[in-house]
């Protein structure tokens, strides 16, 4: 006999359902009594582990920040699983790593079809929301957001986007940005000065409408309108600290470049095998220490900024009285080198600095707060965390570990990168990474070489340990290592009034304006 699905049974049967807790069917104030975390995530691009106060930088001021990991966990071992932005942001989203959602690159989509932590709370009675950096394609891809107010960078997302139709509306454009990462068109024009710094210079726009600043006025509107009686999901992503090293005036005099401390893994010159590798988006060989200084002091800049915004997020939370039962996380999706073995940005071998990424999560009621974990964790596992203290069951398909469980963390982390042709597998002391034959296999043992300089991969005192590690990646990744990369340009995005047509009919125009101003720009230098 065939009985129709109420809405708590058709839930579960999805995956999607919340604990009996948060029925509908409860009356307001007892779904107030027990009502789910409030969730902020706080998104970052390309932040190196090391570049906070509360990860022991004592010259970086990041005040904020580090409060919320005084309020919280702060994890040492936390790693991305792909050191490329669109990649690693859809494994955040899924729980999945990147061969199973098979978004190989920054031009990709995630398939409608895979469960998303947005979705499952979406569909549970959560506002959902996105503003900021995504790097979704389509652009407003409905990954579970029901609003999004976009600020894009790389890619043709940026045509699409709210932030720069806001800039054409006040006659802007956001030329450091734009020289820098649109290659073709712009960057083989870029002034003398860009390339000297390897694009640590002023920003060209004043903070007003710099994109940190109306990221974080988009997220504080949104915080503004939270209540009370509605369970809230934001997810805030900064473009900074990614290249360009770019701050706005005041800013860019926050440090001086002779005063700070060069991070761990400073070389004097390049190691051959990483030139072989990739000789860098800015070459890393003609790289010195006074510029190398002046990319970390515009770099703090931007950190220090996106801090400024933190802090008025916690505020607006605290003075709504929201605080104690919100949920927050700061984290990014990769790091950069930022001097290690003498290089820059990311693209080479998978280095901690690249794979390691800063995570600290306030929980609720401050739980568990001040705690310092040595867990091993990904960031697979923001999902099905997220599922769970929002009172959801995690999608089957995710493959993460939920943070609120015991234990040690993962026994290995895995990560790839280059479309799936280099892989790596991570212990707390030792770590392998194959590449596909153009260059070098590593292994290093960490406890003796945490700067990973010494390549031990044909030692056969580490023969075992080698062959193990090795045993592990294949049996990560049983299926077909690499299959195709998924991009579907006519995915679902979400319905609503900010969304440019389909047909992308609108980009004619916004480019125009665009190559016009920075016609006049490039014409003055």
């Amino acid at each position: 006999m065939n009985h129709p699905l109420n809405r708590r049974r058709f839930l579960q049967t999805m995956g999607l359902a919340a604990t009996v807790h948060y029925a509908p069917s409860l009356s307001l104030a007892r779904q107030k009594a027990v009502r789910r975390p409030n969730i902020l995530i706080i998104h970052t691009d390309e932040h190196r582990i090391e570049c906070l106060g509360a990860y022991g930088n004592k010259d970086l001021k990041t005040p904020h920040t580090d409060q919320l990991a005084a309020d919280g966990v702060r994890y040492d071992n936390s790693f991305c699983p792909f050191p490329v932005c669109t990649p690693s942001r859809y494994s955040l989203l899924s729980g999945q790593y990147v061969h199973d959602h098979r978004g190989w690159s920054n031009h990709c989509t995630l398939a409608p079809k895979i469960a998303t932590f947005p979705k499952i709370l979406r569909a549970a009675g959560y506002r959902t929301k996105a503003v900021g950096k995504m790097h979704f394609t389509p652009t407003y891809l409905d990954v579970g957001f029901s609003e999004m107010a976009l600020a894009e960078q790389n890619g043709p997302g940026r045509w699409d986007d709210d932030y720069h139709r806001y800039l054409r509306d006040h006659g802007l454009v956001d030329r450091n940005d734009l020289e820098d990462q649109l290659v073709r068109e712009y960057r083989k024009h870029a002034p003398k000065e860009y390339w000297d710094t390897c694009g640590a210079m002023v920003s060209n726009l004043t903070e007003e409408h710099d994109s940190t600043t109306w990221i974080a006025n988009r997220a504080v509107e949104t915080i503004d309108s939270w209540t009370a009686d509605q369970s809230q999901l934001l997810m805030v992503g900064f473009i900074k600290p990614h290249h360009p090293f770019d701050p706005p005036a005041p800013w860019d005099k926050m440090y001086d470049p002779d005063e700070l401390s060069l991070l761990p893994g400073w070389t004097n010159q390049c190691l051959p095998r990483d030139l072989k590798y990739s000789r860098g988006y800015f070459p890393h060989d003609k790289l010195s220490e006074p510029v190398l200084r002046r990319v970390m002091a515009y770099y703090y800049a931007t950190i220090s900024q996106i801090d400024h915004h933190v802090g008025r997020m916690v505020n607006l939370l605290k003075k709504k009285g929201l605080y104690d039962n919100t949920l927050i996380i700061y984290t990014s999706d990769h790091g950069d080198y930022m001097g290690f073995h003498h290089m820059l940005l990311k693209g080479n071998y998978m280095y901690d600095p690249v794979v390691k990424v800063p995570l600290i999560v306030k929980w609720p009621a401050n739980r568990h707060a001040g705690t310092v974990s040595q867990q091993m964790v990904n960031n697979i596992d923001l999902a099905p965390t997220l599922c769970r203290a929002a009172g959801c069951r995690p999608a089957a398909s995710m493959r993460g570990h939920a943070l609120q469980d015991a234990g040690p963390g993962h026994d290995l982390i895995f990560s790839e990168a280059r479309g799936g042709r280099d892989v790596m597998v991570r212990s707390r002391t030792r770590k392998l990474i194959l590449t596909d034959g153009e260059n070098e296999n590593l292994f290093f043992d960490l406890e003796k070489d945490p700067q990973e300089l010494a390549n031990l991969y044909g030692s056969a005192a580490y023969r075992d340990e080698i062959e193990a590690m090795e045993a592990a990646l294949t049996k990560w990744r049983c299926k077909e290592a690499r299959p195709k990369a998924f991009l579907d340009q006519s995915a679902p995005q979400i319905s609503q009034p900010n969304v440019p047509p389909a047909d992308l009919s609108h980009r004619a125009a916004i480019q125009q304006y665009y190559r016009e101003k920075m016609k006049v720009l490039q014409k003055r230098t």
